[in-house]
């Protein structure tokens, strides 16, 4: 039984100031929607990710209508979500249009938690002059969370530019000796831009955490 598979940490935003995402991925819809259930007669909020629009699908239509999903993101908000407020402290910058999945993870992670980020978005190494025409935004935020994949040069040249806190992710998009986020994963980890911190290929979600937990007072 998929009640048996189920045990939310409904403490963690107490103890971390981060609340526990439900990572859709592995799961089947029906302990999805056990989780959902449990979550309806508190009235609680959750963030689920990786839902994918089949799973999506198969959800009771009570579930799906009280679900806000983006497609791009395959992220899903539980319940009455407030939006972020104030000016963004935190940018989310992709090097190619095929990483915004990775970085729209980030952005509605960080919108969940009540985080607004600027979004900057297809300016990779390839045409510097995209990023260089954003920097000085850039180097206003706190946290700069930079999405890559093939190479992952943009977290390096980002580390070389700005102050603020940089979080390279690595991603699966590229051609053969790519190895689905292995080389930009070893690129981002040999950085040598100081401080540069790296997350798992294609965790946008934990990106985005690690920004949170950086703005934590």
């Amino acid at each position: 039984m998929a009640e048996n598979h189920v045990i939310l940490d409904t403490a963690r935003r107490e103890r971390l100031g981060i609340d526990e995402a439900v990572f859709c991925a592995a799961k089947t819809t029906e302990q999805i929607s056990v989780i959902l259930e449990r979550c309806a007669p508190t009235g609680a909020t959750a963030l689920l990710t990786r839902l994918s629009q089949e799973q999506l699908s198969e959800l009771p239509i009570a579930q799906r209508e009280r679900l806000d999903y983006d497609s791009v993101s395959r992220t899903a908000f539980l319940g009455e979500v407030a939006p972020p407020e104030g000016e963004p402290r935190v940018a989310v910058v992709s090097a190619g249009t095929s990483d915004v999945g990775v970085a729209r993870e980030a952005v509605r992670t960080l919108s969940y938690h009540g985080t607004g980020a600027l979004e900057v978005y297809d300016v990779g190494v390839a045409g510097l002059w995209r990023l260089l025409e954003r920097v000085e935004e850039l180097r206003e935020m706190s946290v700069v969370i930079a999405v890559a994949g093939m190479d992952a040069a943009l977290p390096s040249v980002i580390g070389g530019q700005v102050p603020g806190a940089v979080i390279a992710v690595p991603t699966s998009v590229g051609y053969g000796v790519a190895e689905g986020g292995g080389t930009a994963l070893n690129a981002a980890l040999a950085s040598c831009a100081p401080g540069v911190t790296v997350v798992n290929i294609d965790n946008g979600y934990g990106a985005a955490c690690a920004a949170l937990r950086i703005l934590s007072p």
